[in-house]
């Protein structure tokens, strides 16, 4: 059976754009979509409740979850929709519901803001510690920001989907990175820009007409292209533009992630129950960029 696109809610502003992005996206890939909200404090369905406390809050949870699966059924009437509301605490709740996902989708806020409890501490735990590709959307991204402007620069559902972006590190693994990015790609029709950021080990030394800077580019690119090779062949259908950038990650990313549906990184599972873990790239790019963010573990 094929797993499902999982898509935790909290009624923040960024949760509604998230809901909306898995929906097309469980359309694309002819996938069901679990609509999930999660919170412990909820009373069973069947337990009677007079107090106010527990009352409104139950209210609440229930609005959050049939508003929003009401609203997606009425814009993807074709959409399979599996609703639940889960009694545990968020992390724990939707770590377990990525386990069985295709892919887990979660508010972003970025850091900082006063928005929903999945776009912010909840999401950032989700993310270091997921097996499962998480993928982090901003408030007020639609379907219109997938895709290229038209003729006349106005946005638009009716163009090609902008391309998507994977960051690629040659020293770790790309496996689970590169499967993930080229099957997105696939789906949308898209153009596969894969980015490298690349600093020759001599960089302190002579500037770029060192002749020793030309020859690590050459063997940072010829890495790149062994890297994509296998994956080109396996898809076919999949345009795919290699780039290697000068300079440090983090702004290399964002340049790249201006243009793009969506930008793809890899994430390193640290081994540890006491606390979450993620790299600076990961973090500086849940911060800044406006697109959506896959972020895929690898070991």
């Amino acid at each position: 059976m094929l797993r499902p696109i999982v898509v935790g809610l909290d009624g923040s502003r960024e949760s509604v754009a998230a809901a909306d992005w898995a929906a097309r996206e469980a359309l694309r890939r002819g996938l069901r979509l679990r609509v999930v909200h999660a919170w412990e404090g909820l009373p069973p369905d069947e337990e009677p409740v007079t107090l106010p406390e527990l009352r409104v809050p139950r209210y609440w949870a229930r609005r959050i979850l049939r508003g929003t699966v009401d609203r997606l059924g009425e814009r993807y009437p074709q959409l399979s929709l599996d609703p639940e509301q889960i009694r545990r605490p968020p992390v724990p709740a939707l770590l377990a519901e990525a386990e069985s996902a295709d892919t887990l989708v979660l508010g972003n806020q970025g850091f900082g803001g006063l928005g929903g409890l999945l776009a912010g501490s909840v999401a950032m735990a989700v993310v270091a510690h997921a097996r499962t590709p998480v993928v982090l959307v901003r408030a007020g991204f639609g379907a219109t920001d997938e895709h290229v402007p038209n003729g006349d620069g106005e946005a638009s559902a009716r163009t090609s989907h902008r391309p998507v972006v994977v960051a690629l590190d040659p020293g770790h693994s790309c496996d689970s990175l590169l499967a993930f990015a080229f099957e997105t790609a696939r789906h949308r029709s898209a153009l596969l820009h894969a980015v490298h950021a690349w600093r020759p080990p001599h960089a302190r030394a002579a500037g770029t007409g060192d002749p020793r800077h030309a020859a690590t580019r050459r063997d940072a690119e010829w890495v790149l292209e062994s890297l994509l090779e296998p994956w080109q062949d396996k898809y076919p259908q999949v345009a795919v533009h290699m780039s290697v950038e000068h300079g440090r990650p983090a702004p290399v990313l964002l340049r790249a992630a201006r243009s793009a549906g969506l930008l793809v990184l890899g994430h390193e599972v640290r081994h540890s129950k006491l606390a979450a873990h993620m790299g600076h790239v990961a973090h500086m790019a849940i911060r800044q960029v406006g697109c959506p963010v896959a972020v895929v573990a690898h070991e």
